[in-house]
């Protein structure tokens, strides 16, 4: 069920011909990025989209109050940014670096050309952008109906996703997203979030080591967050 609240083109690029990647790969330009580096920010004009190639990245809106809601968490391997372009219209939140991150920027001349030079990769794109609504749809529903401590269970759950590795099932998975990042992923107060995780811990559902959560019981979890 927690496919619902992630989007499907992380492993898009691996699933494309050899040619359609060296396509995509002759007109990349790629840029390390520092933690809080800023992408695009809402209400920009897009001039191409961006593929991460390592580390995370938050797409984020702010209220008319200045607080920061997060919405999304984007892994190594995802494509952003193109959703705008496609739309013709300017970007409609905030993205931002969280972590030491590489990233490939594609001109959007160079991505239309693709585009239409691609019929999988077009495809597989607007199967993605289908896909991005639905999961925005769902997770703004979720912050709407739900109450704190569930919508804290689905964050940790998504994260836990986010941060596992596809490589090494088998290994432990840390959750390393800053205790602010992770109280505005919620929608929640810090001071509130801190409050939900110490009854987590209390209750064996995570263990704590600094800013590392760890989940200890999925199963309860998922159902905590009413999936």
């Amino acid at each position: 069920m927690i496919s619902k609240f992630i989007f499907n083109n992380q492993y898009l690029f691996e699933e494309l011909s050899t040619y359609d990647k060296e396509m995509l790969q002759k007109v990349m330009q790629i840029k390390n990025y520092r933690k809080n580096d800023a992408i695009f920010t809402e209400g920009t004009i897009p001039n191409g989209i961006f593929y991460l190639k390592e580390g995370k990245v938050k797409k984020y809106k702010v209220d008319n109050d200045g607080r920061e809601q997060i919405i999304y968490i984007y892994n190594a391997g995802e494509f952003f940014g193109y959703s705008a372009i496609l739309s013709d219209y300017s970007y409609g939140d905030t993205t931002q670096v969280i972590e030491s991150s590489v990233i490939a920027f594609i001109p959007k001349e160079d991505f239309l050309h693709i585009l239409e030079e691609s019929k999988v990769f077009s495809k597989f794109l607007l199967k993605s952008l289908s896909h991005e609504f639905s999961v925005m749809a769902n997770l703004m529903t979720i912050l709407s109906q739900r109450t704190v401590r569930e919508r804290a269970a689905l964050s940790l759950l998504i994260l836990h996703n986010k941060y596992k590795s596809k490589n090494n099932i088998a290994e432990n998975v840390y959750i390393t997203l800053s205790r602010v990042d992770l109280a505005n992923m919620v929608g929640t107060a810090r001071e509130t979030l801190a409050r939900i995780l110490h009854d987590f811990r209390e209750e064996q559902l995570i263990v704590m080591e600094g800013r590392k959560i760890e989940l200890k019981n999925i199963e309860r979890l998922t159902r905590i967050a009413n999936l």
